[in-house]
């Protein structure tokens, strides 16, 4: 069973940068597809960007491709997540997830079951 843990969430004020990482323990991600998602008040839990383990493949959501860029090291099992120029309306819990899924799948999150506890980021303008 993999478990995942995030860390690098904070404050940071609109126009700056963070990055977060996902520490995978207890299997190595290898033939995985992780991502990130992230879920703000009141909303659903959406998808931001995904990476193939393997290939390393990007996917990314219109609303963060340009800005926000997602990495892996496989030596140490860490995923990351670069967010460059923040806005406001990127304020939300971030969550790392992964599973053996078709890419077809990667957007939606019912398809993970494996999932990081989420870190806070929350930009001020």
């Amino acid at each position: 069973q993999v478990q995942l843990s995030e860390t690098g969430g904070g404050s940071v004020q609109a126009g700056g940068s963070l990055t977060l990482s996902c520490l995978a323990t207890g299997s190595t991600l290898s033939g995985y597809r992780s991502s990130w998602f992230r879920q703000a008040p009141g909303k659903d839990r959406e998808f931001v960007a995904g990476i193939g383990w393997n290939d390393g493949r990007t996917y990314y959501a219109d609303s963060v491709k340009g800005r926000f860029t997602i990495s892996r090291d496989k030596a140490k099992n860490t995923m990351y997540l670069q967010m460059n120029g923040v806005e406001p309306e990127d304020t939300a819990v971030y969550y790392c997830a992964t599973g053996r899924l078709i890419l077809s799948s990667l957007r939606y999150a019912e398809h993970y079951n494996n999932w990081g506890q989420g870190t806070q980021v929350t930009v001020s303008s």
